[in-house]
């Protein structure tokens, strides 16, 4: 072989070497990042990240200086299960008894369902003995029952159909227990309706801030791994993860959702996600959680561990003036719902906002 041979078979050589060593360079960079070992699993969660600085937009340097200023903690809420009937949201018959009767009556008699169109429907009794309204319980006597319909919800208000048959299901019952129902005037009901369907309206607040990757995508286990850091455990559905609340027994505080098909995934390292949503549901969570404070902090420390940057749904770079806006009016928004006792994170605002 002559000498140019050799120098051509050599230079090749280098070529072909650069090429393949350029393909694996491109490949690693373009690869989702993954979760540091031990992978995450469910079971465990690791300890929470401090909170830090973004990158707000992919120019931007890290403003290692600036602080977080949180407010002082509010009360924490008391965890409320009853979910009951009450003028405030629902139309309410009363149902008048001769005689009380036992639960297991009164059970017997209930309609097959529990709604009337798209308003939950209740019926619950006046315990003979701790003179509390619940629902009937085998074993306890009642003195007295009333029925309601809720007047609103994210569906709308009731209408007069849903109004008629909230009256045929009080009525059966109120005839399986020799029951005299006192209904209320239609025309009113609806009109109640329409008012709290507008407050609510005026009222309800959902906030979302989306984390979109600035140079690598994300595998499924790597946004697990980052989001158990600040405390967020897996949700009933593929591709969401819940901040619990303090409070056991109250709702949760924030939900991370992303792609479900990635979240189906058999290989979570393969997976590519490029943005995840942050969402808070105003009316669900008590003010004394900081929710906000809790999701301003979660998406900055977010965004500075997993390089991304925070914005809106619509794509628009979230500022720090515009967090800041957000949070004013949102303590002029729950002012309102506690004046009219639908204070965010109640039993009556779940009910209304749902």
């Amino acid at each position: 072989m002559s000498t140019l041979q050799v120098s051509l078979a050599v230079v090749g050589g280098l070529v072909l070497a650069g090429v393949v060593a350029h393909s694996a360079w491109s490949s690693r960079k373009n690869a989702p990042r993954q979760a540091d070992e031990p992978a995450f699993s469910n079971s465990g969660l690791e300890p929470r990240m401090p909170a830090m600085d973004p990158l707000f937009d992919a120019g931007a340097a890290t403003d290692s200086k600036a602080a977080l200023e949180l407010p002082s903690a509010l009360p924490l809420p008391v965890a409320d299960k009853r979910l009951g009937l009450d003028a405030l949201v629902d139309a309410l018959c009363p149902i008048r008894l001769e005689h009380a009767i036992y639960g297991e009556a009164a059970i017997q008699s209930l309609p097959p369902t529990r709604r009337a169109g798209s308003k939950p429907f209740a019926i619950e009794g006046l315990n003979a003995d701790t003179q509390v309204w619940e629902r009937a319980q085998p074993g306890q006597r009642y003195s007295a029952f009333q029925a309601g319909v809720q007047l609103a919800n994210r569906t709308g208000p009731l209408n007069e159909i849903e109004f008629s048959e909230f009256v045929v299901k009080a009525q059966g019952f109120a005839d399986a227990i020799n029951g005299a129902p006192e209904f209320p005037e239609m025309l009113d009901a609806v009109a109640h309706a329409r008012e709290l369907d507008q407050f609510a309206g005026e009222n309800d607040a959902h906030l979302c801030f989306t984390l979109r990757a600035q140079s690598a995508a994300w595998s499924t286990g790597y946004i697990h791994q980052n989001a158990a850091r600040m405390g967020f455990v897996p949700g009933a559905i593929p591709g969401r993860m819940v901040l619990p609340s303090a409070t056991p027994g109250m709702p949760h505080v924030l939900s991370l959702v992303f792609d479900t098909q990635a979240a189906l995934a058999e290989d979570m390292t393969q997976s590519a996600v490029r943005e995840f949503s942050l969402n808070l549901e105003v009316p669900h969570v008590d003010r004394g959680e900081r929710p906000f404070v809790q999701l301003r902090e979660t998406s900055i420390a977010l965004a500075a561990a997993m390089d991304g940057m925070i914005t809106d749904d619509q794509g628009q770079f979230v500022s720090r003036d515009s967090m800041d806006h957000i949070g004013a009016e949102l303590e002029k928004l729950y002012d309102v719902l506690d004046a009219r006792e639908f204070s965010a994170g109640s039993p009556l605002a779940r009910r209304l906002f749902n």
